[in-house]
């Protein structure tokens, strides 16, 4: 249900913020309870995910709501364990004491996970560590550098195996397929950088080293081997930057993508009707129950393409130069 209180003059992150204070207070969410995500809090107040990740943030600083691994954000406050008799109680962790790189890493992962790349900062990374602000900035530069180690840790998930055996065909196959997954787990991923500026990090590189082997020895010159490793990394990143884009929209509008298109459809029939679009028309009327577009299936299907329309070129260049 969306929001409607306003405060005159004050911002919309308090206003939220100010809002899950008085659901813990009424007891409407208890010690333990989730709080509801960026990407919920977004569609139901009408705000842009940064303004929620804001809201999340003060109240983390505040100790009202606290990060637990593999749950989300919960009201803080859940009963600790009853003391044995005879027993001192354990001393708290220092979180100060056990900051690393490699949690400060994972922390972000699971920021840009669950509410996209641009609620990420580092101020929200050291909230949800229970640190001070600045206590990150010991282990990384900035946000940039923390995206580089981010984006490695994220490909270092799907290492292609150490056997470059088999035809050029399968490996390629499973080389993209092992892309397509990191992305999806990670939808953030195709927004850190574009094509023409790839990112140099070792656990990328062990994929193109993936791909080019496959190529190799098969008569091709270097740059096309080049050339087609790129092109199959594009088709993985051109569709996998929609996974971010679609869990933006559907937090910033409130919709599915099926309840955005039943929205339309008046929209949709009159251009259908307007003669226009003949070719279009005919496609489109010709889906009795609709159509449903699923990135999963375009990205096995442009894949086959792409593969099949390339070995002409690699298995026609081995056969002329008496390649294997």
């Amino acid at each position: 249900m969306t929001n409607t209180t306003h405060t005159t003059g004050e911002p919309p992150y308090r206003r939220i913020a100010a809002d899950i204070r008085r659901r813990v207070a009424d007891g409407a969410l208890a010690p333990g309870d989730p709080v509801p995500s960026t990407r919920r809090l977004a569609a139901d107040w009408g705000v842009a995910l940064a303004t929620a990740t804001k809201a999340l943030a003060v109240l983390r600083l505040e100790g009202v709501v606290e990060a637990r691994p593999r749950i989300g954000t919960v009201v803080a406050g859940s009963a600790p364990a009853a003391p044995q008799p005879g027993r001192r109680p354990a001393a708290a962790p220092d979180p100060e004491r056990e900051l690393s790189l490699a949690r400060i890493v994972r922390t972000a992962v699971a920021i840009a996970d669950a509410e996209g790349l641009a609620a990420l900062t580092m101020r929200a990374v050291a909230a949800r560590l229970g640190v001070a602000p600045m206590s990150p900035y010991r282990h990384v530069p900035g946000k940039d550098d923390l995206v580089l180690l981010m984006a490695d840790a994220a490909f270092g998930e799907a290492s292609p195996p150490a056997d470059a055996a088999g035809e050029w065909r399968p490996r390629l196959e499973l080389g993209a397929r092992r892309l397509w997954s990191v992305h999806r787990r990670h939808p953030w991923l195709a927004q850190v950088g574009p094509l023409t500026r790839p990112l140099l990090v070792p656990n990328l590189l062990a994929h193109s080293e993936w791909m080019l082997s496959a190529l190799d020895g098969h008569g091709l010159d270097p740059a096309t081997q080049f050339e087609i490793n790129v092109l199959l990394y594009g088709h993985v990143q051109g569709l996998a930057v929609h996974l971010e884009r679609e869990a933006n929209a559907a937090a910033a509008t409130g919709q599915s993508d099926g309840q955005w298109m039943d929205g339309r459809a008046a929209d949709l029939a009159e251009l259908l009707a307007s003669d226009r679009f003949p070719t279009f028309a005919k496609v489109v009327g010709s889906f009795r129950d609709g159509y449903d577009l699923c990135l999963d299936a375009l990205f096995e299907s442009g894949l086959k393409a792409l593969l099949d329309g390339l070995a002409p070129v690699i298995e026609g260049r081995a056969r002329s130069t008496g390649s294997n």
